[in-house]
């Protein structure tokens, strides 16, 4: 069921035509009410601290800093919107690294604009919308440096067990699984359980 109030956007593009187009986009689709905009990555991080939006846009290749260091930095923040990429870029390796930083989706340019309207709804829903990776293709793994423990605590997840089965599970507390969690999900570059069990369904089968 979609939700009757507008999912506030934050976007950050080089080009002036693209953020146009955002505009004219997500007018047309409805639900959205675009708060602020930013031609680069520096001035879109400003735009973070000073403005509440649920949801970013922003461009992989951009001036000062790139989508990137963008993610990077919000790594940093305690509340920060949900970032879905939306490039041209040509490099293969950008999806799986948007992933791996932490970002909720990632569109190419070349894909029709309900793809990207697609990914920014489910962005503010919690969920994460992706191309397939081969990533033996681009030589890395994101579960490949976990340890067992951290290995069979993903699985669990997986199943969906609470924090406090995992303690009963593990015969540790709550605030130790805590832990464990938060060295995993930054292995991952996973910023919560929901990306955690996403980035599990997809790889770690």
């Amino acid at each position: 069921m979609r939700r009757s109030f507008p999912i506030l956007l934050g976007i950050a593009d080089k080009s002036p035509l693209v953020v146009a187009g955002l505009r004219h986009i997500f007018a047309e689709a409805g639900g959205f009410e675009i708060v602020v905009t930013a031609s680069d990555g520096e001035r879109f991080l400003d735009a973070v601290r000073r403005f509440s939006f649920e949801v970013g846009i922003i461009g992989w290749e951009m001036p000062y800093l790139g989508g990137r260091e963008v993610l990077q930095a919000l790594a940093r923040f305690e509340s920060a919107p949900r970032i879905v990429v939306f490039t041209g870029t040509a490099d293969p390796r950008a999806p799986q690294e948007a992933m791996r930083l932490g970002a909720a989706g990632f569109v190419g340019k070349q894909e029709p604009p309900e793809r990207l309207v697609e990914a920014v709804r489910a962005a503010a829903e919690g969920r994460m919308t992706f191309p397939f990776v081969r990533f033996s293709e681009v030589g890395e793994d994101p579960l490949a440096t976990l340890t067992e423990r951290e290995r069979q605590l993903l699985a669990a997840l997986g199943s969906g067990r609470t924090n406090a089965q995992l303690a009963r599970q593990l015969g540790v507390s709550v605030n130790t699984v805590k832990f464990h969690l938060r060295n995993l999900f930054d292995k991952i570059g996973a910023r919560n359980r929901a990306q955690a069990v996403e980035i599990y369904l997809r790889y770690g089968r």
